[in-house]
């Protein structure tokens, strides 16, 4: 505690007396008991400092008033303060009454002193809250009372430093029994993960006590652990370290690293040995392993089988796998000189694989008869890539024996268009009992980008047309023949080129029109008898089901809701499926309706496969019910590769369910953002073109979605994506001029979804989805960001009427982007539609080439407002820490700080090495840290706009 005053010194009488312990004392004295005028005693002036509640003790004695016989005797006294913010008392300032002084309390004696009796004294031990001003006084009023004041004592309560928990809390005056008073944690301790980095907090009582436990509690960085109490931190040793923060203990160094620091946080490797990207930091070491053994071959003509045995050295790893390396060697020379060797062509095939081989067994044919090659085979795994060596390695030569075909001659072409060439070739003779089986023919662009990528066709015939080529172009063009002992060699190449426009034609004209005449009355033919035929089939359908179905190619989507019963939509279709069929295994999540299940569908005389199960609560209403199967009543309607397939239903018993095909990788969103940066560009490409294809289909349906995004497409294990979530989706009428749907007032609508007129006026259209799908492919290039980040909707809404487009994710190509700013086009009539979406996609991944060229850096003139949301450069931060939470890679803040790249210049000297012993294993996080360090090289900016 802390003591504002001890004695009193001004006023009352004072004299001399003695205390408890007969120590002489001054006190101050009254005995009025003749008058019950007031009389006060004032102190000096008291600072108050921090306190807002103070305590007063005050130690007194007073006469019993039964023996004093006077008529004006009491045996009380009263206790005033007064506030001030300076000594500004004076005889006369402030006036001696209760108002502008405040009444703490009446005192009355415990202990009264009578004639001859026991001399005791009083001690009181007053309160006085809530006190504002810098300083007071204290003020004592007799109204007749005969009594002594022994010492007044004025101090307010606090509580000590502390260190606890590895967190210090300085020393802290009360001030309310809400108020946390804030620590730090001690050296060498941080607030760990999910503390959200709240600084320590502690409640100091009002008695000058600590009060519990600190909350956010702090714990030992990673490479320290706790000394003998919780107070501080210490270093785990050489030869130790600690991967985590948190309560645990330093470890050992797993086998084959060392930490020769104290305080690590990881162990390097010994020299030779390595951690794989995907090892945890307390994984041991591992090292490439040795050769493969005992190599046996069994030559098959032009075929050869080679098994292997395992090396004796696994390098102490589970994950081996063999790649097989071909090389066709040929004979010496006249001079004798050693044969030279080369690299296997593509027409040798390998079974089950040539690269990444798990077990020891591979079969190789198309080889060349009477030919001498070399097979090597190594040995690698998880850590072989990081070793500066070749891979160990074993090899065996082998020589083939059986005769194929000899190679293809006369290459020519008869004749040719703007689009395609049609060619033709001599059938070889063969010197056996063999026969020709079929050809194989590829062909490539004889000169620009997609020179020498091959494409194939095969063909029965000695004659082949080549399509969908591109017009006044020339090609290089070969032949190989295949017998049932393989594949011949293939032919010389030979150059054809396709016509430039209008050459075509004008050859075609007079055959086109001597031919049309006769094409005109096949088709006239034609026609009457399709269009009698369908109109029997259109009766017997509409007899069956009320509307009219149209062919396959020309299918039309019915909107269920038109029907006057929709559980006969249901019934139409969907499929019904018995309960006991099902088994629901475990619960994936929860929809509008229930809860989404993952299941087993095992129907009699099919094969048993995972489903996906959606489930209608208990409790529900019949409009809830019947909108629950809409949803099935439409999926039932489609049957595509990219639209997720409709099991069944099951309505019969309870719950009522929707089974579809189950998709392991769950919503593409969450997908990409697991595997932030682990993909390729033309793996991306592949996932965009497979929605395309999907809302392509739905489109010649006329079928609007209306809730195209990345959270609504499903992902398999083959990276298949697949249009799910009907939702929210509309029939469009097949009639109208302007087909659209209008939805209902007060409908939910996804605002960074949907295009301008949607959000307007509630006017959906094919056109509609294709904006929505330009912000999926955003989404898929920028591994699952939110669109337009943390923009609120009508920022959103405000930016697009401004002409404001989201700007092209990192390492997007700026093909790509084109193609998001054409279906983002402000006026629905100029934005693709899905099939040239389709055709475009399609284009760029048969030319990768296309997809290499990117977006130039810095921000458009045309967008400046969202382009301020792109991270900044590393130049535009202020410290390490700055810049790693601007990118988003805030989790490496410790580890970079901790292995010294304290400062930007030191960062941006960093390269992939660097990234890897910091703990920054996963590629798409090294990209796009090495992608802001590249940038600052680029424009760096002087040393004084760092600070």
């Amino acid at each position: 505690m802390e003591v504002l005053l001890q004695t009193m010194k001004v006023l009352w009488e004072e004299v001399s007396g003695l205390d408890d312990e007969s120590n002489s004392v001054r006190t101050y004295q009254i005995c009025t008991l003749d008058s019950p005028s007031s009389y006060w005693l004032r102190t000096r002036w008291i600072p108050r400092r921090a306190a807002t509640t103070l305590y007063v003790e005050i130690r007194f004695t007073m006469m019993e008033c039964s023996g004093l016989n006077r008529r004006h005797c009491k045996e009380t006294f009263n206790l005033y303060y007064y506030q001030s913010d300076s000594d500004e008392a004076t005889p006369t300032h402030p006036a001696w009454m209760e108002n502008p002084y405040t009444k703490v309390s009446t005192v009355a004696a415990d202990h009264l002193l009578r004639q001859g009796g026991e001399k005791r004294f009083n001690v009181k031990l007053l309160r006085l809250e809530q006190l504002r001003g810098a300083g007071l006084y204290l003020a004592f009023q007799s109204q007749g009372t005969c009594m002594a004041l022994l010492s007044v004592r004025v101090f307010y309560r606090k509580c000590p430093p502390l260190r606890r928990a590895f967190a210090s809390f300085p020393e802290t005056i009360p001030h309310s029994l809400v108020e946390q008073a804030q620590g730090v944690c001690v050296e060498n301790a941080v607030t760990p993960p999910g503390e959200q980095s709240r600084p320590p907090s502690m409640l100091c009582g009002e008695d000058g006590q600590w009060v519990g436990q600190p909350t956010s509690s702090c714990a030992c960085r990673p490479g320290y652990e706790a000394g003998e109490t919780d107070m501080r931190c210490r270093a785990c040793p050489s030869g130790q370290f600690k991967a985590r923060p948190g309560p645990g203990g330093c470890d050992l160094c797993p086998a084959n690293s060392v930490a020769m620091i104290p305080g690590s946080a990881y162990c390097l490797c010994r020299p030779g040995y390595h951690r794989a990207d995907s090892d945890p930091l307390h994984a041991a070491c591992t090292r490439p392993p040795s050769a493969p053994r005992s190599i046996v071959s069994q030559i098959n003509d032009t075929s050869v089988t080679l098994e292997w045995s395992e090396p004796l050295d696994r390098g102490g790893r589970p994950d081996l796998t063999y790649t097989l390396l071909c090389s066709l060697c040929h004979a010496p020379n006249a001079k004798g000189l050693a044969s030279s060797c080369s690299p296997c062509d593509d027409s040798v095939l390998y079974r089950p694989a040539q690269r990444g081989l798990t077990q020891r067994r591979v079969i190789i044919w198309g080889l060349r008869p009477h030919s001498r090659y070399t097979f090597t085979i190594q040995s690698l795994n998880g850590v072989s890539a990081l070793s500066q060596s070749e891979p160990a390695s074993d090899r065996v030569n082998i020589t083939t024996s059986r005769d194929v075909p000899p190679p293809v001659s006369g290459l020519r072409r008869p004749s040719a268009s703007e689009n395609s060439l049609s060619l033709e070739w001599n059938v070889p003779v063969l010197q056996n009992q063999y026969q020709i089986l079929d050809y194989q023919l590829r062909y490539s662009p004889k000169d620009g980008e997609e020179a020498g990528q091959w494409q194939y066709v095969s063909s029965r015939s000695s004659s082949v047309v080549l399509s969908g080529l591109q017009r006044a172009l020339q090609y290089q063009v070969q032949v190989r023949a295949r017998s049932q002992a393989g594949y011949g060699s293939f032919s010389t190449a030979s150059s054809f080129s396709t016509l430039p426009d209008g050459v075509a034609h004008s050859q075609l004209v007079l055959t086109g029109v001597l031919v049309s005449m006769g094409i005109l009355l096949l088709i006239a033919v034609v026609i009457v008898a399709v269009y009698c035929y369908r109109k029997v089939k259109d009766s017997e359908a509409a007899d069956k089901s009320g509307h009219y179905q149209m062919g396959q190619t020309m299918k039309v989507y019915i909107d269920p809701f038109t029907y006057e019963d929709p559980n006969e939509a249901v019934r139409e279709f969907a499929k019904e499926i018995e309960a006991s069929f099902v088994k629901i295994e475990e619960v994936i999540g929860a929809g509008e309706f229930g809860e989404v299940c993952r299941g087993r569908l095992r129907v009699p005389g099919r094969k048993e496969n995972y489903v996906a199960i959606k489930t209608l609560k208990g409790g529900y209403t019949e409009k809830q019910r019947r909108d629950f199967l809409s949803e099935a009543s439409i999926m039932g309607q489609f049957q595509h590769p990219n639209i997720i397939h409709l099991e069944g239903v099951i309505t019969t018993s309870c719950p009522v369910m929707i089974l579809t095909e189950f998709m392991e990788n769950g919503a593409l969103d969450s997908f990409l953002r697991v595997n932030d940066g682990q993909f390729t560009t033309i793996q991306l490409v592949g996932m965009l073109r497979g929605i395309a294809a999907g809302m392509k289909y739905l489109s010649d349906m006329s079928f609007v979605h209306r809730d195209l995004a990345a959270r609504n497409i499903l992902v398999n294990s083959n990276l298949v994506c697949k249009v799910s979530d009907f939702g929210l989706s509309r029939f469009l009428t097949e009639n109208s001029s302007d087909p659209t749907y209008t939805s209902s007032l007060g409908g939910k609508i996804p605002i960074r979804w949907t295009a301008p007129e949607a959000i307007a006026y509630r006017k959906f259209t094919s056109a509609s989805d294709a904006w929505s799908y330009g912000i999926v492919m955003w989404e898929v290039m920028s591994y699952g960001e939110r669109p337009y980040w943390d923009m609120s909707n009508q920022d959103v809404i405000n930016a697009i009427e401004q002409d404001y487009r989201l700007p092209p994710p990192p390492d997007c190509p700026s093909s790509l982007h084109a193609l998001m700013l054409d279906c983002w086009q402000k006026e629905r009539a100029n934005r693709p539609r899905f099939c040239d979406v389709v055709a475009s996609l399609d284009r760029l991944i048969r030319n990768p080439a296309s997809l290499k060229v990117m977006h130039q850096e810095g921000p458009s003139p045309s967008q400046p407002l969202l382009d301020q949301r792109v991270p900044p450069p590393l130049s535009a931060c202020g410290s390490v820490s700055k810049w790693l939470r601007a990118i988003k890679m805030e989790r490496y803040e410790q580890s970079f700080l901790q292995a010294g790249f304290t400062s930007l210049d030191i960062v941006s000297q960093l390269n992939t090495e660097d990234l890897l012993r910091v703990g920054v294993t996963l590629a798409g996080h090294q990209k796009k840290i090495l992608s802001s360090i590249q940038t600052l090289r680029i424009h760096k900016a002087p040393p004084t706009l760092l600070y």
